[in-house]
């Protein structure tokens, strides 16, 4: 797995959009930020992949409140928002 850093875009397993980036990294999780929801700590065991500047997660590895955030981070994007 490549080493990741600072700034890489973050996304689900499971497709579509990027939805944060890496804000930090430490030894046992990440901090990830995500788009309309703010900063969730993230354990490193819930990454799948890493390439191409690019963070996967496993979204099945992600606690609920990440989970929802996620669905809701290009909210602000779209008509009527």
């Amino acid at each position: 797995m490549d080493r990741i850093e600072i700034g890489y875009q973050a996304f689900i397993s499971d497709g579509g959009e990027e939805f944060g980036a890496i804000r930090d990294v430490s030894r046992d999780r990440l901090v990830v930020y995500v788009e309309n929801a703010g900063d969730f700590q993230v354990p490193l065991d819930a990454v799948e992949a890493v390439h191409s500047q690019k963070v996967v997660f496993s979204c099945d590895k992600l606690d609920r409140r990440l989970r929802e955030a996620i669905g809701h981070a290009h909210d602000a994007e779209k008509p009527g928002f």
